[in-house]
């Protein structure tokens, strides 16, 4: 791990940030290292008989890792290089196309720390799929429900990391009509390739729990259903899986993440990382 500290970015600071969260420091998980942060590191550093400076050097790490054991209960779910190698054969893509997205979509993490595959609910896609079930959302909005249930796409009440589940299940949980719970879990992007759960049907599962239960198995299930969804879906008159091909990082993106890819730079990310993983083969 390197050593980090306030206002640092990148994967390592995602990672402390889970592992803070697990010990029950209430932290947004992002890729910054911020104030919420900086003061649960020298809580932590404090209850520990360390140093209370907030940088998360070697003795640090060594003590988060040591308090909490079971931070590495998962690790045979995690995806092999073989596998990519395999899979990139499987569709004819360059090694380094797959990776790039894996770390563009998950930071290349398809679990969080506590087990549990990585997701990201999107309150505005549970809009939708109320409405397609026959429900009327606006009926159901409330100061208590605003966070997980609005009409248009917003990132201000993500809060990454382990706190998207409890986004998921308020969600499911403002009523009991079954509706709801099959609109939540449809809401979510759920492993290392992000595939929203509303693919389910088309994707070949049977039912959107056998969607969820696949998705905890393995990063080589993420992977499959990754596979699947770029050779389904079409998108402005060619597959997902053409444009990829292509290296038509835009149009890729654009189908892949929808409209707001060009704020997000997701075309940018994508070229820089393949560029990143074709230069070390």
């Amino acid at each position: 791990m390197k050593t980090i500290q306030y206002r640092s970015r990148g994967q390592d600071v995602h990672y402390l940030e889970e592992v803070l969260t697990k010990l029950g420091y209430k932290v947004f998980v992002s890729n910054f290292f911020g104030k919420d942060t900086d003061l649960a590191v020298k809580d932590f550093q404090s209850k520990h008989n360390l140093v209370v400076d907030g940088i998360v050097g070697l003795k640090t790490w060594s003590k988060l890792i040591e308090v909490k054991k079971d931070l590495t209960a998962f690790n045979d779910k995690f995806l092999s290089e073989q596998d990519a190698k395999d899979f990139a054969k499987q569709f004819g893509l360059e090694l380094a196309m797959v990776k790039a997205v894996n770390e563009i979509e998950s930071n290349g993490k398809g679990f969080l720390v506590c087990g549990r595959p990585r997701i990201l609910f999107e309150g505005h896609i549970f809009w939708r799929q109320l409405d397609k079930r026959g429900v009327n959302p606006s009926q159901y909005v409330s100061e208590r429900t605003k966070d997980v249930l609005y009409k248009k796409w917003t990132k201000i009440h993500y809060r990454g990391g382990p706190s998207e589940y409890d986004r998921l299940e308020k969600a499911a949980g403002i009523s009991d009509l079954s509706a709801f719970h099959e609109a939540a879990y449809s809401a979510a992007s759920w492993g290392a390739f992000q595939i929203m759960g509303f693919h389910y049907s088309s994707l070949g599962y049977s039912s959107m729990d056998q969607f969820v239960s696949t998705m905890y198995e393995h990063e080589r299930e993420h992977l499959k259903a990754f596979g699947k969804f770029i050779e389904i879906t079409p998108f402005k008159g060619k597959k997902l899986i053409d444009w990829i091909k292509e290296k038509n990082w835009a149009r890729f993106a654009e189908g892949y993440n929808g409209p707001g890819y060009k704020k997000n730079k997701y075309d940018v990310k994508l070229k820089n990382a393949y560029l990143k993983y074709r230069s070390n083969e």
